[in-house]
Order: C-alpha cells, then structure tokens, then sequence
C-alpha cells in the first residue's frame, strides 16, 4: 500500500456512509440474526472456531448478509479476498484464484472469497469456480437477494450451506439507532444528538428490517438539522418522516418478493378474504407493479377459483383488465380493487380446472379414442357413405332440449370430468342436470 491509498483509505473511513461505519468489527457486535449467528448455533461457532465451509448469504438488503462477511475478515486467520460480482469479470476471479494457490502452496494459507451479488455472475462464470470451491483452493462465501435455488447453480449450492437472512426486527433496528446516535468514534455521537422516543419508534417501524435504511435516515437528519439553544440536535418525528418520505418496501420485480406478494395476493382471493386481497394489491402497486400483470392474475383466479360457482366473476376480471389498459394508474387501482374484491368475495369452486386438468391427462396418457360415427360431421361430401352424422339425436327436437345420447367414445362412455361444486351458482347446475335427466325417458 502506497501513500495515496493510505491516504483514500483514511479519507474513506471518516467519509463513508454511517451504515459502512458502524459495521460490526467482531461477532459479539452483530445486532439480530440469532437464528443463525446466536452463540449455539453452527455458524456462530464456526466462525469463532475459525473453520468455516463454503457458505452463502441470502436475505433482502440492510439484513447483515456484508456485515457477516467482514466480521468473518476480522476473525479469520485465513487470507480474506473480496469482489463483487456487478464490477467483476472472468479475469478478476482469475486474479484471485491465482493468488489463491499462492497462499495455499507458499504460505499453507487457505484464502477466503467474498463475493458480494454472487446471483449477478453468468452460469460460465459460477462453473469455473466449481473446481477451485471443490479442492479447496478458496472458501465461497457468497450474498445474494434472490433465492440462491434459483439463481446459483446447483453445483455451488450442494458444495456450500446456505444462511438465510431475516429482516431485522423494531428491536435491533432501535439498538443500530441507539449506538448510531451514542458512537462518538465511528457514529454521530460528536454532533450530541438526541434521537427523540417517537422518532426512533418510526424509523425502526418504516425502515421494515432494513437497518441501512434506518441509519441512513438518522445520518441525513443529523446533518442537516439545526442546532437547538439547548445545543443538541433534536431529531423529532417530523425531521425523521422527512429523512424517509416513503416506505421502502421489498419488492423486487424480478425476485422473490414479486412472487411471494403475487402468491399472497392470489390465495387471498381463493381464501375468500377481501381485506387481504386488497392489501396485497396495494403493496404491488406501491411499488410499482404493472397493473396489466395483476389483472391478469384476477382474470385467472376468477377461472380457477370461482369458475361456475359464478360465472358473472370472468365477466367482471376481463373488464377490469380491459379498463385498466385504458385508464391507467392512478384509477386503475380502483378497477382492480373492484375485481379483486369481487373474486375474493365470490362463491368458489375449482370444478372448471379439475375437468379440464383430468381431460388433458386423458388425452396424454391413453390411447386415442374414435368419436361416435353419429357426432361426426355429415356435411362435407360422402360423409354419408361413412355412415357420418347418421343417427344423431338433435337434443332441441325433445323436450327440456335434451335427450340421452353417448356423446364421449365408447372406450371412456362411462367417465366424469366435469363435477359441479355445491358453491354458488353450481347449484343451479347440478339441479338442472337432474331436472332434465330425470324428466326424459329413453
């Protein structure tokens, strides 16, 4: 290291970010995660046994997933490398991997690699690690917010133990505002500071787990709030609302959190709970999911979930999808509420999908059938001379317009797919067919 990064590395540390600066130094001073770091739990121990396995961190930002990789550096007697794999190449993990064998075969040290965002590297990028992760060359620790199943392949993932990250809760958010606040060498203890009660009950309720969030709104409010004559600053509920103007929700349009609310949203609506339903629509749309995807979503629930139990829920899905398009936000909210509330509060029956599902099956896994002659069209020429159409009963020359007729081929005459609910509107449909069929004699 030369002067000049002596000098940037100085400069960094005092200018950093107050969440980069208040990183924990050693595992005792991690806030939260006791699931996994608490003091009888595998990773606690084989972090201060120094015997740590490939790894990989998964949770959404602001959980700690950086902040257990440093602490990891602090502790460990191995070499620590880092790269993120956003900057990084091929030829950075090259480096890397080169210096790696170096300090393994001249020094006998085992080199431990960090690398941040590990999902953002391509399959070819993650393979030509395998072997080096396999012999032991480097030990993985990878941090990801996208479910590593998903997105690391599978190789990777059966070489490492996987860590899930939970957002932390009001409690540890308030301890990082506390120590923030009291922290004279690495927090804002110097600007004597006073983090009023209300105020920080807020900021660990709107920072919803992120810690980084937090910190970064009491930064902002400590810099740029006036001294009072008292000589404190007071960060008051309204200085802090206005360090975060808006709630920042963790939603990904891309990742697990546009799946699980979806998912959400959806088994609401099957679950017949409006309330729910109409929450969950509002985070996507705070977010900004497009409105057009969410009612494609009710069009489907009302097929799936409601069908035949009412009928009228399809009708009210496709209009709701067409006036979204043509309105657009902000009214299109109130048109997928409408559907969505609509959906949730229907009767429901999933007879529609059981028939169609069971039909497909049929058609896939047995043999193919012949259609009755008498079903076949009698139209086209010589369709008579094959007996085509012959013996057709027309069900509106009879009475109820029905007459018993084998309508499936003969190999699966005897088979139901379609079975009415006894929801809704399917009432109506099984008493009909019993009504007809039982008023007509063969």
């Amino acid at each position: 290291m030369d002067l000049f990064d002596y000098m940037r590395n100085n400069t960094l540390k005092k200018e950093a970010p107050l969440a980069s600066r208040l990183r924990p130094i050693t595992l005792d001073e991690v806030v939260g995660q006791d699931h996994i770091i608490g003091k009888d739990k595998l990773l606690y121990r084989a972090i201060k046994a120094d015997k740590l396995s490939s790894i990989i961190f998964y949770g959404p930002p602001g959980t700690g997933k950086t902040t257990l990789a440093r602490v990891i550096a602090n502790t460990t007697s191995s070499v620590f490398m880092q790269i993120n794999a956003t900057a990084s190449g091929k030829k950075d993990m090259e480096a890397v991997i080169e210096e790696a064998k170096n300090n393994l075969g001249m020094y006998g040290k085992k080199t431990i690699l960090f690398i941040d965002e590990i999902h953002r590297f391509n399959k070819g990028q993650q393979d030509y690690l395998l072997p080096f992760v396999e012999d032991g060359t480097v030990v993985l620790i990878g941090a990801t917010t996208e479910n590593p199943y998903f997105e690391v392949n599978s190789a990777l993932i059966s070489r490492s133990i996987i860590f899930e990250l939970k957002p932390l809760d009001r409690e540890d958010i308030k301890t990082l505002l506390r120590r923030a606040v009291a922290d004279k060498e690495r927090g804002l203890g110097a600007y004597k500071a006073k983090l009023h009660d209300d105020a920080m009950e807020f900021l660990a309720d709107v920072a919803n787990g992120d810690a980084r969030a937090a910190l970064n709104a009491i930064e902002l409010g400590v810099l740029t709030t006036e001294r009072s004559d008292d000589g404190f600053i007071h960060i008051t509920l309204e200085t802090a609302s206005e360090c975060i103007q808006k709630r920042a929700l963790k939603y990904d349009k891309d990742g697990d959190n546009h799946y699980d609310t979806i998912s959400a949203f959806i088994k609401s609506m099957r679950g017949s709970d409006p309330d729910a339903a109409v929450y969950y629509l509002a985070r996507m749309l705070y977010a900004g999911e497009e409105p057009a995807f969410i009612a494609r979503r009710i069009m489907i629930c009302a097929s799936e979930d409601v069908g035949n139990a009412d009928p009228n829920a399809i009708n009210v899905a496709v209009s709701a999808a067409l006036a979204v398009e043509r309105l657009g936000m902000p009214e299109a909210r109130i048109v997928l509420a409408q559907a969505a509330i609509y959906v949730a509060s229907a009767p429901k029956s999933n007879s529609a999908i059981c028939a169609i599902d069971d039909a497909m099956n049929t058609v896939a896994n047995e043999r193919t059938t012949t259609i009755p002659p008498y079903l076949m069209d009698a139209h086209y020429k010589s369709a008579s001379n094959l007996g085509h159409g012959i013996g057709y009963k027309y069900a509106h020359d009879y009475e109820n317009h029905y007459v018993k007729q084998q309508y499936l081929p003969d190999e699966l005459k005897d088979r139901v797919f379609y079975v009415p609910s006894d929801n809704g509107y399917e009432q109506q449909i099984q008493a009909c067919f019993k009504r007809i069929k039982e008023g007509i004699k063969e």
